[in-house]
């Protein structure tokens, strides 16, 4: 809610929120590497990689429902012709749900759960940006919003009642598209193959800090 209520009123502020992806995306795959993929890996099933490649796929084809908003690509108010508000919908809420499934059972604060919180705020504001374009207000928008900010919270629940002997597997799942989503942002991002010294330097902070949560998270 907060990055949509940033997306509402500083959505022609591009920048904020493309500098907020590329900090995330250097969390988000320095999470993926040290909490999520030593737990998958941990798991007994030697054919657990195939879920993570699911990921990969799964989020290939939520990204042609969501037009690419989960790694900050921004709409315009003449685009939305081209965007089906009930794919939108579905298609973010379904990513949201999955990443809410391997946080039940936990009671803690969790390196996991800083990068979803981390990931989510600059897709909050794109999607502000652009639900909320020029300050217009609809039942329509406000229903996609609600149902964003209660995707998660929902695949906790819901993931309190799921056989916990399929956690590695939803967890292998989120990996998977986490791993697509902040590769996609750090790589599509470099114009002409040229360094870009402020990219690296957003990505090698967001690397630091999702470090420290590492080395000072009792594992």
């Amino acid at each position: 809610m907060i990055g949509v209520f940033l997306g509402k009123f500083l959505g022609n502020k591009e920048n904020i929120a493309k500098d907020l992806l590329i900090l995330s995306a250097g969390f988000l795959i320095t999470i993926c590497l040290n909490e999520i993929f030593p737990e998958v890996y941990h798991s007994a099933d030697p054919n657990i990689g195939i879920w993570v490649i699911a990921g990969v796929l799964l989020q290939m084809i939520l990204e042609s429902w969501t037009k690419g908003f989960e790694h900050g690509h921004f709409h315009h108010h003449q685009d939305e012709k081209n965007i089906l508000p009930i794919a939108l919908m579905i298609g973010m809420f379904v990513h949201a749900f999955l990443e809410g499934i391997p946080l039940a059972n936990s009671t803690k604060i969790s390196p996991y759960l800083l990068g979803i919180l981390f990931h989510n705020l600059p897709i909050s504001f794109v999607l502000g940006s652009f639900l909320f374009a020029k300050h217009n207000t609809t039942k329509g928008s406000w229903l996609i919003v609600i149902l964003f900010a209660l995707a998660s919270p929902l695949g906790l629940v819901f993931g309190n009642y799921f056989n916990p002997d399929l956690q590695p597997y939803f967890l292998a799942l989120v990996g998977g598209i986490f791993l697509h989503i902040s590769s996609v942002i750090i790589f599509e991002s470099n114009k002409n193959h040229k360094m870009d010294w402020r990219k690296l330097f957003l990505v090698i902070l967001g690397i630091g800090l999702a470090l420290v949560g590492h080395f000072f998270h009792q594992h």
